[in-house]
């Protein structure tokens, strides 16, 4: 499967779990000193993680783009050392505000995992 079609069967499966599905942030970020690029799929959702911002949905899902160039998630380091660490990377996201937690969270990753992605168990 590649990257597009695995993109495109993880945001159907949230949407059909009731999650609005976003767009990604911009890479870059605007309104917050700590934090030059976003490099994490939490970080668009800082400020509703930090009660700053109102939830306008308890239920969401994202495709965001990151870049880790420096500080505590340095991925420049191991680029070429291997095959999987990048400076740029997408990183797939679903994310409960007070909606859902543990139980559920579980349940789909296993029902999109082995069921969508058709992944054997025995490999996980």
């Amino acid at each position: 499967m590649n990257s597009n079609k695995t993109r495109e069967k993880f945001l159907e499966f949230f949407r059909s779990k009731g999650h609005e599905i976003v767009p990604s942030a911009p890479m870059v970020v605007k309104n917050d000193p700590t934090l030059m690029f976003i490099n994490s799929g939490m970080a668009p959702f800082k400020d509703i993680f930090l009660g700053n911002s109102p939830i306008r949905y308890p239920r969401v899902a994202d495709t965001q783009k990151c870049l880790r160039v420096s500080g505590k998630h340095n991925d420049l380091e191991e680029v070429g050392v291997d095959t999987y660490h990048h400076t740029m990377f997408e990183m797939l996201g679903n994310w409960s505000f007070g909606d859902y937690f543990k139980k559920e969270a579980i349940e789909w990753s296993w029902e999109l995992l082995v069921g969508v992605y058709k992944i054997d168990p025995d490999r996980l």
